[in-house]
Parts: structure tokens; C-alpha cells; sequence
């Protein structure tokens, strides 16, 4: 789909971002570094000359080059490397964006370069990616806030270019002198969330334990030892002990009152999931910050913070949860 695909006139780099808007949320197309520099930098210097808190999370090699652009001004930009920050998507809404956004004054708009999808992302990865970039749209419906997601038009297929389309109100396409933005035809986030709800196949030769409330804690040390077993060590081991805990008592609370645990060696990852009965009806869940005086509630959310990756659906027959593990 190209620029002229369409609908909506055309304007002006100077109207990406309008004071009078709530939450903005366009994706910048680009070409090259050249082009990459041209939608960016100004964006962010557009937002330090209004007085606007900037943060910009995007992979390392690009933030180099905005870094080197800014100069002087970057120190007055935060910058994350979104290959850290965000290498779980789900991560990405509570741990990035709203984290910055929530922690400044009350009433200021906000400014976020965000670029969660980049090449190298893996096809287990992506569904998670591109359901991220729907569910933004929800998080900050109302928020005085403006997140610009750069897509590599040269490197990104034509599948993640279109889908891009349907979880962007607008889209910039960053071009030789000029930036154009366009409304989406497209736009359709709620669609690519359940489109994306992809069934998790069981994988037949993985540890499985059954567990009910008597045996939560035998669920856990299990899917632990497994683990251990398979190469997870440290911190890590920690980590996966934390989620099966939160999981399977979530299946035991919500989920029906019982669940199954697996655990398995996946490439460079042990991978657990979580299978129960309950269904999950807010698709924001586990992606918001736990207000600090909130009692429960925690569990989804800690588990999108300390795993490498989470993918999650939901079906008539219940909800699987998996995740993943650095070795």
C-alpha cells in the first residue's frame, strides 16, 4: 500500500503534532538514515522548544544517530533502547510509555518517539509486536500525548508496512524536504488485536503438570526444577519461578480453580506457559501500572515486566499464557 492508497489531504510536518488533540499517534515511514533523521529530530526539537517532555525508545543503532543529531540537546531528551526496554511488547505500555508519560506534570502534553517493530524481529515476536501498537491507542485514549512509531519501509515487510495502516490513525511518510502526513483508511485496532489472538499449539514433548490449589506450590517448583534443568540459572531462574507463581494462582483464583504448567527448551529460551479455563475480557490487562496504593492485582503486569517475551490467547475453550527465557 503506498501513500496514495489513502484517504485524507495532505499536511504539513508542522501539523504532525496539534496542541488541539488529545492523544496522537502517527507512524513515520521512512527510507533511510537521512530519512529517518528528517521525521524524527525535528520532532523531538519541535517538543523542547514548547516546553514538552520528550523521551525516545528505539533500537540502539538508531538511537546512536538521533543522539549525534540532537548534540547538545539530547541531554534534555529521555533515551531508551527500545532492543532493551522493550524486547517484550508487552512490556513496553507500562514499563516505557506510560512510565514516562504518568511521571510528568498533570495537564503537560507529552511527546514519545516509540519503535517497537524493527527487522530482526522474530515471527514468534511480531503478534505481540503489532498487537502492542493496537492496544497504545486504547492505553491513551484522552491522554495529552503524542507517540511517533518510525517503520522501515526498505527492511519491513509488506504484511507489518500494511498492518501498520490499521494500528496508525495517520501515517508520516518522511520524504525528501517535506513530511506529509495522511489519515488511514486502514485504521482498524481492534481488528488486528483479535486477528492477532493466534492459538498457541501444545507442544507435545514438554514437561506437563496439572495443578489446583492443594498443589500450587508443587506446580511451581516443578516448572522451576525443569527449568533449571534445561540451562536458567541466576537472576533468570528467579524470574520464571516469579511467573509460574503469579499464573498458575491466577488460574486457581480466576481461571476455574485448576490449570496446566509446561515448560520446554525453545532455541536460546525455556518457555512456560500457563493454561486454564478463566477468559481474560480486557485486552489491556497485565499493560497498565499498578497504582502504588493498589492492593493484588499485579500478576499479568508482572509478568509482562520480567519476561523476555509473553504471548497470550484467548478462546472459547479458556486462556494460555506463555512465556519466555534468555538462557
Amino acid at each position: 500500500m503506498t501513500a496514495d492508497a489513502m484517504g485524507g489531504d495532505a499536511m504539513g510536518a508542522a501539523t504532525v503534532h496539534r496542541a488541539e488533540d488529545a492523544f496522537v499517534h502517527p507512524a513515520l515511514f521512512y527510507g533511510d538514515e537521512r530519512e529517518y533523521l528528517a521525521g524524527t529530530v525535528p520532532f523531538v526539537l519541535d517538543g523542547l522548544a514548547a516546553g514538552e517532555p520528550v523521551a525516545v525508545a528505539v533500537p540502539g543503532e538508531r538511537l546512536r544517530l538521533i543522539r549525534e543529531e540532537l548534540g547538545a540537546a539530547a541531554a534534555d531528551v529521555r533515551l531508551l533502547d527500545m532492543r532493551e526496554a522493550g524486547r517484550n511488547p508487552g512490556r513496553i505500555i507500562p514499563g516505557v510509555l506510560r512510565a514516562f508519560a504518568d511521571a510528568q506534570p498533570h495537564g503537560r502534553r507529552v511527546r514519545i518517539i516509540g519503535e517497537p517493530i524493527w527487522a530482526g524481529r522474530s515471527a514468534t515476536e511480531y503478534p505481540a509486536c503489532v498487537q502492542h501498537e493496537a492496544l497504545i491507542n486504547a492505553a491513551f485514549t484522552g491522554r495529552a500525548v503524542t507517540i511517533l512509531c518510525p517503520y522501515d519501509l526498505n527492511r519491513l515487510d509488506a504484511d507489518v508496512l500494511a498492518d501498520a495502516y490499521a494500528t496508525h490513525p495517520t501515517v508520516v511518510h518522511a520524504g525528501t524536504g517535506t513530511t506529509a502526513q495522511r489519515i488511514s483508511d486502514a485504521y482498524d485496532p481492534d481488528s488486528v488485536v483479535a486477528r492477532y489472538n493466534e492459538p498457541l499449539p501444545v507442544v507435545a514433548d514438554a514437561l506437563t503438570f496439572t495443578f489446583d490449589a492443594e498443589t500450587l506450590p508443587d506446580a511451581r517448583h516443578t516448572v522451576t526444577a525443569e527449568a533449571e534443568r534445561l540451562g536458567l540459572t541466576g537472576i533468570r531462574l528467579g524470574d520464571l519461578a516469579l511467573v509460574t507463581a503469579e499464573l498458575t494462582t491466577n488460574s486457581v483464583v480466576h481461571g476455574g480453580g485448576t490449570g496446566t504448567a509446561r515448560v520446554w527448551a525453545q532455541d536460546r529460551y525455556v518457555v512456560c506457559e500457563v493454561r486454564d479455563k478463566g477468559r481474560l475480557a480486557d485486552p489491556l490487562a497485565g499493560r497498565r501500572p499498578a497504582p502504588q496504593d493498589q492492593r493484588g492485582g499485579r500478576g499479568l503486569l508482572l509478568v509482562n515486566l520480567v519476561a523476555d517475551l509473553v504471548r497470550l490467547h484467548n478462546g472459547d475453550e479458556g486462556t494460555t499464557v506463555r512465556c519466555w527465557f534468555a538462557l
